[in-house]
């Protein structure tokens, strides 16, 4: 999933004739839901993700797939958050009944475990 700002819509070169975004101001905030390549997600996605200037990005690892360097061991449900500071991805991580913390949405009020029960 992604969430656009509409008013930096207008400054994309590429929006009106292909519908790409090339410029992180654009968007800010992805969501990915881990599967088997779940690889992509915790690499190249979030290397490409941090390159454009990203500010936030959310895997949902509902199933705990993840490697134990991504997720720690033994592993389990994790929902991460990347928040970029200083063109760098800062992490936090948030499992069972902790409360979810987003700067793009400061106002949710869910637990990883609300979100992961929602996918059963």
């Amino acid at each position: 999933m992604i969430v656009l700002n509409e008013q930096s819509i207008g400054n994309e070169p590429r929006w009106d004739k292909s519908s790409i975004i090339t410029m992180g101001s654009s968007v800010p905030l992805i969501v990915e839901v881990t599967s088997t390549n779940w690889g992509d997600n915790y690499a190249l996605k979030l290397e490409a993700y941090e390159s454009m200037g990203i500010q936030e990005y959310w895997i949902v690892d509902y199933l705990g797939l993840g490697g134990r360097r991504f997720i720690g061991n033994p592993k389990q449900p994790t929902f991460s958050i990347y928040q970029l500071i200083d063109s760098e991805y800062q992490i936090k991580q948030f499992r069972g009944e902790e409360r979810i913390e987003s700067p793009t949405f400061p106002e949710l009020n869910l637990t990883a475990q609300q979100v992961f029960a929602k996918g059963n």
